[in-house]
């Protein structure tokens, strides 16, 4: 008898799940908020649920009747995740972890008193004093609920809190802003695979950025040019903070900063696959896992197959903001076509218009 799984989610970043789901001989139950995903044409059974109605789509999942319920790429949709495979008796992450995991102020609390290293952090809302904030320049705002770059400020004085504070809370869900000491260094993600508590290590990824204000990401490295005594100070610092965050099942995306002399520096870690590709194409073609499979499995209540399915290379995602960047994807598509991996969205309407991940120009894939 075909088993049924739900997905939260119907946008591309979900498609490979959906895909993978359905070759594994799953029945794919997709909800979101009708829009004309992809994902919405793809599922087996859509249903027009907004991903926060966690109630609603619970209801829906037992009179389904399902063998686990995942998603990629989406804080928000972990939650509600979560809260139905634990009302299920699924396996999932628990409730606490789901809170510290999706929330940054809380998140920043718990390193705090595990002692991960992380930036000097202060909450704050509409109410909040900003004229007795003490805290070093340059600092990061952002809100306390979002991730894809939305509503990330980069300040360098008092008078530019107020401003950034009132972008970063209008652009949070429960109206609430970070202020943070800014970390210097080079960014990276570190991808992991969590089992009964267990975290097996997959790979590095090197981020690249628009830098400041908004520092949205232009294109990701896999493996990062690092040497194996970072690597394994990386894994040490990052395992430690999975553990904090109670986080025992499913993909996790790690993102943390290094600085010149080495020291590492924990900007924020989400219970669930990277996105832009990172976790959807990139870990597979650069260690030969699948890693979309991995996450269905865990979600079903099985352990990681980390049998290698493809020969690993060095790859990278690029993405397309304007004219000069689209000039170089038809370059390549031209003189190299083989280079290209994959072409995973182009739009050419949004071409010189983005102001968070969510309205680049296009995406595609290339060896490195």
């Amino acid at each position: 008898m075909q088993k049924n799984i739900a997905i939260i989610g119907a946008s591309y970043h979900q498609l490979p799940l959906i895909k993978r789901a359905q070759e594994m001989g799953y029945c794919t139950h997709v909800f979101a908020w009708a829009a004309n995903d992809i994902g919405e044409r793809e599922a087996d059974f859509f249903y027009p649920i907004s991903i926060t109605e966690k109630e609603e789509i619970l209801a829906k999942c037992r009179e389904i009747g399902i063998a686990g319920i995942c998603s990629i790429a989406s804080d928000l949709a972990v939650v509600t995740v979560n809260y139905v495979a634990n009302a299920m008796g699924l396996t999932a992450n628990s409730m606490s972890s789901t809170e510290k995991s999706t929330n940054k102020h809380l998140m920043r609390k718990a390193f705090e008193l595990a002692g991960d290293p992380s930036p000097k952090s202060i909450m704050l809302d509409n109410e909040s004093d900003l004229e007795t904030i003490d805290i070093s320049f340059p600092a990061i705002v952002k809100p306390t609920d979002r991730s894809g770059s939305r509503g990330v400020y980069k300040i360098n004085s008092k008078e530019e809190i107020a401003d950034a504070v009132a972008g970063a809370i209008e652009q949070s869900l429960e109206k609430k802003a970070l202020i943070e000491e800014f970390a210097e260094g080079d960014e990276y993600s570190v991808e992991y695979i969590s089992y009964k508590g267990k975290h097996t290590f997959l790979t590095v990824t090197e981020k690249y950025t628009t830098g400041a204000p908004r520092f949205i990401e232009t294109g990701h490295l896999e493996p990062a040019p690092i040497s194996d005594e970072m690597r394994d100070k990386i894994k040490g610092v990052v395992e430690h903070a999975l553990n904090t965050l109670e986080i025992e099942y499913g993909a996790s995306h790690s993102e943390i900063k290094i600085d010149d002399d080495g020291n590492i520096k924990i900007i924020e870690i989400g219970a669930r696959m990277g996105g832009d590709c990172i976790g959807s194409d990139l870990v597979m073609y650069s260690t030969g896992y699948d890693f979309v499979k991995m996450v269905i499995q865990v979600a079903c209540g099985e352990e990681p197959d980390f049998t290698v399915v493809c020969e690993p290379f060095a790859v990278e995602s690029v993405f397309i903001f304007n004219q000069k960047d689209l000039d170089e994807f038809y370059r390549i598509q031209k003189e190299e076509p083989e280079r290209i991996v994959r072409v995973v969205d182009l739009d050419l309407d949004l071409l010189g218009n983005a102001t968070d991940s969510s309205n680049r120009a296009g995406c595609y894939i290339i060896k490195h």
